[in-house]
């Protein structure tokens, strides 16, 4: 008998044939799935921005808070001087010519300080408002890297399991992302 001849099931056939239409099918999911994870990496990467930059204003918030407050007590102190001559010149109107130049010296420093808590309380609040609007679109983003991250997993297992259909999941999932993603912005 003669070993040149090859009887082929129509098992073997079979899986040949899904082998050619599958590897198609693969190369679109390795295309798809190299883009969703550049658009999560980029996506990934602004939220990590603006969290950034919503850290970076609330810690300007805080030191101008803080410089707020020391120029606040500088006042207090000023306006507590002040306090002080006025009750001297109070009590004693003989001494009064002598404190009242202490009283005006106390009442104008006291006043350009006092300007200045109220100029750094403004950048404060300013800067607060700063921050809140850069976090603004980190909750969008968060959620756009999780529907992209989602697509990829769903492609994936559209590769192992050749489900077709998985696959009109995973591009919903993803432009469920990029939706998310054009959100942020708005």
């Amino acid at each position: 008998m003669d070993d040149d001849y090859e009887v082929r099931g129509l098992h073997e056939q079979l899986s040949e044939e899904r082998a050619k239409s599958g590897e198609a099918l693969d190369k679109r999911i390795a295309l798809f799935t190299a883009v969703l994870a550049t658009l999560a990496a980029v996506t990934s990467f602004l939220g990590g921005h603006t969290q950034n930059e919503a850290l970076l204003h609330k810690n300007e918030a805080v030191l101008i808070k803080a410089q707020a407050s020391d120029a606040w007590g500088y006042y207090q102190a000023e306006d507590l001087k002040r306090h002080m001559a006025q009750i001297e010149v109070d009590l004693d109107p003989a001494q009064a010519s002598l404190h009242a130049a202490d009283v005006a010296r106390y009442q104008a420093r006291g006043a350009g300080l006092k300007a200045q808590a109220e100029a750094l309380d403004r950048r404060s609040t300013a800067a607060d408002e700063e921050s809140d609007d850069a976090l603004r679109p980190h909750t969008k983003l968060a959620l756009a890297v999780t529907a992209l991250q989602v697509a990829i997993a769903l492609a994936s297992i559209t590769a192992l399991t050749g489900r077709r259909w998985l696959l009109w999941v995973a591009g919903a999932a993803a432009v469920t992302g990029a939706v998310f993603a054009g959100l942020a912005w708005v």
